[in-house]
Formats: C-alpha cells, sequence, structure tokens
C-alpha cells in the first residue's frame, strides 16, 4: 500500500507537470502570436526632415502660449525675407486671431498644432480627429486657406494619430533640429550654438513664441545659416508632394 501511494503521488505529479506545460504551451503560443501582430504592423512615421542635395532649411515656431513676441519675430522674418511655418493651436487662434492673420498676410505657413494642445498619443481616434479638425477649421476661418500641415503637441503621436492626421488631409511634421529656446537655463549663446550645429541640409528647425531668447536670436541665427549657404523654405515647399517614403529615422526621401 506504500509502493502504490508512493507511485500514485509521482503519477499525480507527473500529471500536475504535464498540465502545466501544455497550458504554458498555449499561453506562450497566443503571446507569441500577439507579437508577431504588433510587430508586423506598420510603423507609422511623421516628418523630421527632407532629403536634399541642396542647403534648403526650413524654420518652424510652435505657438500654444502667449503672443507679445510675434510682431518681432515677424519683423525679423520680413527683413530677412524668410518665409517660415507657425504651428498654431486652436485656442490659441481664438485668442490671437490678428496675430494669425499678419503671419498669412506675410506669405507664412499657417499649420495645425491641435485645438487644445492635449497629448495626443493618450487619445482615442475620435477626440484625435476632433482636436485636428477643430484647429484646422478655426485656421481655415481666420486665414481662408486650406490648412494641410500638422504637428502634435509635445512631438508626442502613434499611429492612430498619423493615420487620423492623412485622413483628414494633413502631413503631419516633426522635426530634427530642437532649438530647447523653451528651457530655462537655455542662453542665448547656447541656442545659438545648437541650432548651427545641428542643422542639415532637409532640417526642420523648432523654435517656440513667447520664450525668453527666440525673437532676440532669431537674427542671429538666420544671419549664421545664410553665411553657412543655406536658404530658406516654408515646409509646404520643402516637402515631397508625391513619389516618396520616409525612412526609419523619418527623412522623407524621393523613390528611386
Amino acid at each position: 500500500m506504500i509502493i502504490y501511494a508512493i507511485r500514485l503521488r509521482r503519477l499525480v505529479r507527473y500529471l500536475i507537470i504535464i498540465v502545466a506545460a501544455v497550458v504554458a504551451g498555449v499561453l506562450l503560443g497566443t503571446a507569441g502570436k500577439g507579437a508577431i501582430e504588433v510587430f508586423s504592423q506598420k510603423r507609422e512615421l511623421p516628418i523630421y526632415s527632407v532629403e536634399s542635395t541642396e542647403k534648403k532649411v526650413a524654420i518652424t515656431f510652435d505657438c500654444a502660449w502667449g503672443a507679445d513676441d510675434i510682431p518681432d519675430i515677424l519683423s525679423t522674418l520680413r527683413k530677412e525675407d524668410v518665409k517660415a511655418t507657425f504651428f498654431i493651436v486652436g485656442q490659441w487662434a481664438e485668442k490671437f486671431p490678428d496675430k494669425v492673420k499678419m503671419m498669412a498676410e506675410d506669405g507664412h505657413d499657417i499649420a495645425n498644432h491641435s485645438y487644445s494642445h492635449l497629448r495626443m498619443g493618450v487619445l482615442d481616434k475620435s477626440r484625435i480627429s476632433k482636436e485636428i479638425s477643430l484647429c484646422g477649421e478655426k485656421l481655415a476661418e481666420i486665414t481662408g486657406n486650406k490648412i494641410e500641415l500638422f504637428r502634435p503637441p509635445y512631438g508626442e503621436y502613434n499611429n492612430d494619430v498619423i493615420l487620423e492626421a492623412k485622413a483628414l488631409g494633413y502631413y503631419t511634421i516633426q522635426w530634427d533640429v530642437d532649438s530647447l529656446d523653451w528651457k530655462p537655463e537655455m542662453s542665448s549663446d547656447a541656442i545659438l550654438s545648437r541650432v548651427t550645429e545641428k542643422v542639415k541640409p532637409g532640417s526642420i528647425i523648432l523654435f517656440h513664441n513667447d520664450t525668453k531668447h527666440t525673437s532676440k536670436i532669431l537674427p542671429s541665427i538666420i544671419k549664421a545659416l545664410k553665411e553657412d549657404g543655406y536658404t530658406f523654405e516654408p515646409v509646404s515647399r520643402l516637402i515631397l508632394r508625391e513619389n516618396y517614403y520616409i525612412d526609419y529615422d523619418g527623412k522623407q526621401k524621393m523613390k528611386k
């Protein structure tokens, strides 16, 4: 009886091990299938820069808070004969429609930066679409122009953000040169050095308005880049419109 009991316990133990192995296999198989689905899903990318054989760059500004420095920024761009791209939050446009009109009248790109400046990556598709649509409608109402460029707040995006923007007729634009002009610890010299050292042909440069140094340092940045042989295009004229792809670094390239 003792030997029988020992064998029975061993048999039960073996059965438990076998059942556990089967269950683990099923779970791993399911997880593996899910992982394959995740990794096989195409990763959507915005445009960070554009492949170019010419020394062309785009200056962009994100407008989300105050507006006191907009006249100075526009004055500099006018004097330097530079067209820039302004990514504007819808609520900002409602507060400062006269500034939006000034930008448009000077020939700058007016672009979509969402309506409420939320983190788009955590929103569902419906809210993403609403944020983009509301901002675009407001900007079009003020300027009378079609809005076709979009930049998600904080540079935060996922596939849903890119695809919803595309469905609404937008190119999603990021940047490859971040001035970090919004950081309190950044001096004018630090901003100038950072931009001039990192810029490359086809770069998209990120600035913000309503910062301590941007409007003051902008003339020096433009001058330095011009002396280095760079010319300036708004994003709408820098990007490719057809027969292109976006590589793993977010660089827009012409298909061969």
